[in-house]
This record gives structure tokens, sequence and C-alpha cells, in this order.
């Protein structure tokens, strides 16, 4: 007996969630695919699945309990996940990705039912190959890939094999928010094993039971997949997710002249950042040399941050020498100087020399000593360290400077560094705030204050679905700050207490707008491999919705993937 004897000749369509439409399959769709009598009587619209979907949804009795919901959705029926998902989506963005995807990755194994995704073993680099063409996928089938080695989740650390609903969560969100297709897109996990010892002495574990490997041997296996990725889907977007600090900025740095590479932990939130800022400049009327920067938290997102922001300056006229004097890094070790040894490269490049600041303070700087001897127009927190930003740090923030920005990124609530709620009163209303997490206006005097979610899903779903559409070779710089001011646009900061970002509800619209302008920018830059007559009306092509076709769906027997 052959292999292919034991594979079945033909896969049911009710258990394919790429063809499967359940109760909106009609009498005549059901006689012709041969399930007559296998659903009920009634024939169902989209829309009424979609309601009844919503309503159960409704009734599970935790985040993590619809997660697991929509994830049941998904397996048997993707057009209705996506509808459900499209039609409530403020709502469930948190459910499908940040802050409740952590949750699903900490039982992940313990919990597996099903995998979408491509897992890729650092003990069998030879398969690599083999895996992709697995998916029966062609060269020009697949638009985007996100690939995440788990390193590093959403501040909850190593997960190894456990962190593959990060790559799918992302591909989730970047459907939802910017009509990517959803059979045009590939989750992969790089498993190069983990440094969790829960997870090495979990009996239910699934990934490699080793450490993680690093050095030239990690190194190889990314090269390798790179240069599989890149040669097999020649016109996919490689979108890397939740790698460890060092590796994700090495990465990206060695390979974006190479290949068609975007970092969203770097990239992305660094753009969004910048988004937040072109508002708020409007609002204090100055340029961008004129900024003075503190970052606290100087990890690999504080890092990217700082690095767009002193481009920014550079673009605005500065020297570098002088786009760097206004920048400084607060690390766990207090204010980063040139003095202290074992500095990332990433810190380097930002460090203040000893002698400029050694009489600020004997020992570590510490945020507060240098708020007030730089009087910084612009604070960022990427620490994830709840209440760094006390009262006396916000009050001499906005000591210094008449309208301050202030960035309190991390999150969950239960790691910002101030809530806006305080922010706005202890500084009279007058920073320019926006967070990392969705929050409620605060009412302040006569003013209600709107806290602008600095939430990477308003910018990458619509970075890559301009990327699609130009066909870039590479993602440039001015594809990013094309991505960030086109966020920018969308709100009116001229009434007090307006948002510096606009909200997640429309995503589809502010996706469609940030892809226009990153595919006009790949065209400026020379890096677009595909022109358009009329290019708004490319990207809204480009677009795909959640809905059944028409007619009969393929009935070769086999699944999409």
């Amino acid at each position: 007996m052959t292999m292919e004897d034991l594979v079945p000749a033909k896969i049911s369509i009710l258990q394919d969630r790429y063809r499967n439409r359940g109760t909106a399959f009609d009498l005549e769709q059901r006689t012709a695919l041969g399930i007559i009598g296998r659903l009920p009587t009634a024939v169902e619209s989209l829309d009424q699945q979609a309601e009844r979907a919503y309503a159960q949804l409704r009734q599970q009795p935790t985040d993590l309990h619809k997660y697991i919901y929509l994830n049941q959705v998904h397996d048997r029926n993707q057009v209705l996940y996506f509808k459900v998902l499209g039609d409530h989506l403020a709502e469930l963005l948190p459910v499908v990705y940040d802050p409740t995807v952590g949750d699903a990755i900490e039982q992940w194994s313990a919990d597996y039912r099903d995998s979408r995704a491509v897992y890729l073993s650092i003990d069998r680099p030879e398969d690599m190959e083999a895996s992709f063409q697995s998916l029966g996928l062609g060269a020009d089938d697949v638009d985007l890939i996100v690939v995440s080695d788990a390193q590093e989740i959403l501040g909850i650390g190593d997960w190894g094999v456990n962190g593959t609903d990060i790559s799918i969560g992302k591909l989730a969100v970047y459907t939802a928010a910017a009509g990517i297709d959803p059979n045009r897109v590939i989750a992969v996990n790089l498993d190069v094993g983990t440094d969790n010892e829960q997870l090495l002495n979990s009996p239910t574990y699934l990934g490699n039971r080793h450490a993680r490997i690093t050095g030239e041997r990690y190194d190889d296996f990314v090269a390798r997949y790179l240069e599989t990725a890149a040669k097999l889907f020649p016109n996919a977007l490689l979108h890397f997710e939740d790698f460890g600090p060092s590796n994700a900025r090495r990465i990206l740095e060695g390979n974006a002249g190479t290949y068609r590479i975007f970092n969203d932990d770097i990239q992305g939130t660094a753009a969004i950042v910048m988004a937040s800022v072109f508002s708020a400049l409007k609002v204090t009327k100055t340029r961008w040399a004129e900024q003075r920067l503190v970052v606290f938290g100087a990890g690999t997102a504080g890092s990217g941050m700082a690095d767009q922001i002193y481009a920014a300056m550079l673009r605005d006229g500065a020297t570098a020498e002088q786009a760097k004097a206004n920048i400084w890094m607060i690390d766990i070790d207090g204010l980063v100087t040139d003095d202290m040894a074992g500095l990332p490269d990433y810190q380097q490049r930002y460090a203040r020399p000893k002698s400029e600041v050694s009489a600020w303070a004997d020992g570590e700087i510490d945020l507060l000593t240098t708020i007030e001897h730089v009087s910084p127009t612009i604070l960022i927190g990427t620490s994830t360290a709840a209440g760094a930003f006390t009262e006396e740090v916000v009050t001499a923030l906005a000591k210094g400077v008449d309208r301050p920005i202030l960035l309190p990124l991390s999150n969950p609530t239960s790691r910002i560094e101030v809530l806006p709620s305080d922010a706005v009163p202890w500084t009279q209303g007058r920073a320019l705030i926006a967070v990392g997490i969705p929050v409620a206006p605060v009412e302040y005097g006569d003013v209600t204050y709107t806290i602008g979610q600095a939430n990477n899903a308003l910018l990458y779903p619509g970075l890559g679905l301009g990327t699609i559409v130009s066909g870039a070779r590479h993602v440039t710089d001015h594809m990013l700050l094309a991505a960030a001011e086109a966020v920018a646009s969308q709100v009116d900061v001229s009434q007090p207490g307006a948002s510096l970002l606009p909200p997640v509800a429309n995503l589809r619209a502010s996706s469609a707008t940030v892809a226009v302008a990153v595919a006009k920018a790949a065209a400026d830059d020379g890096v677009a491999t595909r022109s358009h007559d009329n290019l708004v009306q490319a990207v809204e092509d480009a677009m795909w919705w959640p809905v059944y076709p028409d007619g009969l769906p393929a009935t070769d027997g086999t699944s999409l993937r």
C-alpha cells in the first residue's frame, strides 16, 4: 500500500475552511457538491450566519474564550470568520491579537487543536523548501508571509513554538483591516528552541525541547529562511514579528537592502509614533529639528522610535551631530552614557558623553533628573514600568515646555507609564497625549480630551497593502514616513482636546488611505515594479472582502492548503 492509498480521494467541502459556506449553501449547490442531508434545511445569508456567530461570541465568559470561539469559526469557515471580525473590528482587535493572544500563547501547546501555519525547525533546515511546497502554492500565489521565532512575545517573553499564534493573529489583522487576501498569506514559526523552562519541562510542549540556538547556526537558519521564502514566493512581503531585540534589528539592517522585509516592532511602532508627533507638531507649530526627545525604555521599539525621529530631524535640516545631541535614551541603568560597558549597537549611537552629564548626579542618572536638565519636548515610554511617569516627572515635563508631547506607550494597562486620567490634570490639559492602550476620554475643565491609541494596526496593514499594490522591491524609509503622514492626515487637531490619531473603528478606510500614500512613495523612490493609471482604484480593487463568491466553489476534491 502506498502513501497515496492512505489519503482520502476527496476532502469534504464542509471540512475545508477555505471553501465551506455551511448553511449558506443552497439546495442546488448542496446537490452538486454531494452534501445533501449534511446540513439543516434552512438556507441562510452570510449576514444571518454572522449575526448568529456574533451572538454566540457574546455569550463567551472571557476574552480568551472569545478568542478560542473565533478560532473555531476560522477553522471551519474563513469567510464567516472575517465577516464577524470585520463587522466588529474595534471590539475584536484586542481579542484576536494583543492582549488576549498572549493568554492563548501561554496555553497553546496544551490547547492545540489545529494549525494554519508552517513550522520550520532549526534541527531540520533541509526540510524548509519542502515545508513551503507542501502548501501547493506557486510563485505568484503569495503576497505576504509573517514569521516569528517568538523570542520576545508582547512583553511576556520567550514562548517558542507556542508563539505561532502571533503570526496567525497578525495576518488576521492584515486581512480585516486592509483586505489582504487571506488565501495569499502564510504564517511561519521558526522553531529554534526556547529558554522557557516552563515549556521545556511541560509534557504537552510541541516544539523543539532544547535551549534557543544562537550564534552562527541561528544566523544561517534565518538566512536560509529569507533565501528560501524569497525564491519560492518572490512577490511576498516578508514581515518579521516578535524577534529578540538584538536579533530583530540585526536581521532588519542586514537584509533590508536585499529582501522585501519589514519589522513591525521596529519600523511599524516607530512609524505610528511619528504619526502621533506629526499631529502634535501641528498644534505646537514647531519643527522636527527643534525637538528634544527623551525615550524611557531603550530596547528595540524605543530605539526604533529614536531612529525615525532622528531621521526626521535630518530631513528638516539638522546635521547628524545636532540631531543626536537632541536625543536622550534611558534604560534600566539610567541615562545611557558612553562609559557603560556592553551597550548594544542601537544604544551606542545615542549614548551621551559621560563628561557632558557627570555633574547632573552621582552615579546613575534617573528619568526625573534627565527631564529637569533637558526640558524635553517629547517624552516616550516603552519601558513596561508601570507608573514610571510619576506626578513629579510629568509636572517637571510640563514645566519645561508649554505643550509637551507625552507618549506612554507600554501595554497592557497594568504596565503603562502613566494613565491619561492622571497626566491631563497634572499638566493642566497642556500635554499632547497618545497611549498604547484604548482609554476613555478625559474630562478636565470644560474640555473633553480624546486620547488616541498608538495602535500599529492603524499603519502596518495599509503599509502592507501599499507595498503589494506597488510591487515595491523594498520597504523604504520614505514609504514608512508616507504611511505615518497618511495616518496623521486623518485627524483634525485644531479643536481643544482633539485626538492625535484616528480611531480604529474604520480601519478599512484608514488602511486604504495609507496604502495609496505608500504606493506613491514607492514609485517616487524607484522601488515600485507595478504602475497604475488610477492608484486609488487599484488599492480598492486589491482589497479582499468576506463574501461568498457567485456559483460553486472549486470542486477538485482538494483543499486550497
